[in-house]
């Protein structure tokens, strides 16, 4: 699993900045107090620019200094050694001594240099918990360069041996087990995570932020009620806060009171503040107002779209490969796929026929729609290919449909996409939703039509079925299906990459 996450850049940018942040200005007393005692030493360097008010707690600990002018710039004037009336590179090399700086500089931007000092210093200075982080930040930015979860893995545990060592100043205590927390969720170890993020609440009860971040856990383990418990807390004690507020209207979404999450959604995007202007929460407000026939609806999807979440106030999927070619409707020509569609409009008894066989056998194979979005009725899907990956124990039941569509590898391969049969049962009305990516094309055979009452809305076209044809859409648009006939509707969907994404991305793209 571990070896599945890729590296980015944000991860370094972040570990800067939490330095920034928490290292100074109680950086210095530390430094000062372990440096060496040689008057020319790599530490004398750092007490010197400590002292002389030009400490830069990034600079310190990740040997960023840029050269002997910059420091000179900074320390003019206060030291002169050579009576000269400044302080120049001369005064620099007196004070400190060549070898300090050949050292010092030595070490800009080399991560396993750095990592190396760092675990020097901790062998000398083992109760330094500014060592031990300084170690730990190099070995995950270390990780980062050579892509490597075992390397993680080291700086996961360093953070901890930081946070268990006496006498740690608070906000570094908070920077490590946070950034401890973040790189195990990375890690896929989410319980990990959240344990961190327990312990962090526990030390910093006050914290609000603290506690947003362990409902996020409790929410990416799939703990909703465990979720709900610590917003409900939170917004106890901050009614106002709007990352518990859109977190805690997602939540009620999810558990269907949908008019009791609208408020919730509404206020916490008003906020503003960090960690609300999410498309999700776009997403599900405006769901949420159109199941309760609210129009203004499109006016969230409208802000979306301008916040850049959506591409269209009707294209609304969230996982998209950009400059992709977007239409609601597509002819099997424009698609390139027309091999694909002849053969399909071809053999469309055959797969009909198996269809109806399974549907008849009662064998519970077709299983309900578990998406929500059904308002009314009975819909049933079977699934024979599920994110790229054929499901042998489906095609066991239609052996020919499976047969035929081997060769299709627009189809099968489609990491972001299903091939499955659908039924559905008069008196059917599924909500207008959207697909979660562009990175993908429906086709929909039909296979038994009702005469009348069947029909399908994507954007602000409607069209209809027919047996033994192809339809073609873009399900990341907004679409929306009624099935008022007297009798079930029976179709085969087969989700295709879209036809101008390249090879390489259709191998890397993530599965969805």
């Amino acid at each position: 699993m571990c070896s599945a996450h890729v590296y980015s850049t944000k991860s370094n940018a972040t570990n800067k900045s939490m330095y920034g942040k928490h290292y100074s200005p109680g950086g210095k007393t530390a430094i000062k107090s372990e440096k060496k005692t040689e008057g020319n030493s790599f530490f004398s360097w750092l007490l010197v620019l400590a002292f002389l008010g030009a400490w830069l707690s990034v600079g310190v600990m990740w040997f960023d200094l840029v050269d002997y002018n910059s420091v000179v710039g900074t320390l003019g004037g206060v030291y002169d050694a050579d009576g000269d009336g400044d302080f120049d590179v001369e005064d620099a090399k007196v004070l400190l001594g060549d070898s300090s700086l050949t050292f010092f500089f030595f070490f800009q931007g080399k991560i396993e240099e750095s990592l190396r000092a760092f675990e020097a210093l901790v062998q000398k200075f083992p109760q330094s918990p500014r060592c031990r982080y300084g170690k730990a930040q190099a070995e995950d930015d270390l990780a980062e360069k050579k892509r490597s979860n075992e390397m993680l893995l080291k700086a996961v545990n360093s953070y901890r041996e930081v946070a268990e060592l006496p006498d740690v100043p608070p906000d570094l205590v908070k920077a490590t087990l946070k950034r401890c927390a973040d790189r195990q969720q990375f890690l896929g170890r989410t319980r990990g995570s959240l344990a961190t993020l327990e312990k962090l609440v526990q030390i910093f009860p006050e914290d609000i932020s603290l506690k947003n971040d362990l409902g996020v856990a409790h929410l990416l383990l799939g703990d909703n009620k465990g979720a709900k418990r610590i917003y409900e807390e939170v917004l106890a004690r901050a009614p106002h806060d709007g990352f518990a507020k859109v977190h805690y209207g997602f939540i009620l979404k999810s558990e269907n009171m949908i008019a009791e999450s609208i408020p919730y959604l509404r206020e916490g995007l008003e906020t503003g503040e960090p960690g609300t202007d999410d498309g999700r929460f776009y997403f599900h407000l405006g769901d949420a107002l159109q199941r309760t026939g609210d129009k203004s609806a499109y006016d969230w999807y409208e802000a979306g779209h301008r916040r850049g979440h959506f591409a269209s106030v009707w294209q609304r999927s969230l996982y998209n490969v950009p400059g992709l070619r977007a239409r609601p409707w597509w002819t099997a020509e424009e698609t390139g796929y027309t091999a694909l569609v002849k053969m399909l409009e071809r053999n469309w008894l055959t797969i009909r026929d198996e269809a109806l066989s399974v549907l008849d056998s009662n064998s519970g194979q077709f299983l309900p729609e578990d998406e929500n979005l059904r308002e009314t009725g009975d819909w049933g899907q079977f699934t024979l290919w599920q994110q790229g990956r054929k499901v042998a124990a489906s095609c066991r039941y239609v052996p020919k449909t499976c047969g035929l569509l081997e060769r299709y590898t627009e189809a099968t391969s489609c990491k972001r996409g299903q091939i499955k049969f659908s039924v559905m049962q008069a008196g059917t009305h599924v909500w207008p939703h959207t697909g979660p990516t562009n990175c993908r094309l429906r086709m929909h055979l039909g296979l038994v039509i009702p005469s009348k009452g069947c029909r399908i809305r994507c954007t602000n076209q409607t069209r209809s079925w027919e047996e033994g044809k192809v339809l073609i859409f873009d399900d990341s648009f907004e679409h929306e299906v009624w099935q008022e006939a007297e009798s079930f509707r029976l179709i085969f969907i087969v989700d295709v990459w879209h036809p101008e994404l390249t090879q390489l991305q259709r191998q890397t793209l993530s599965p969805i």
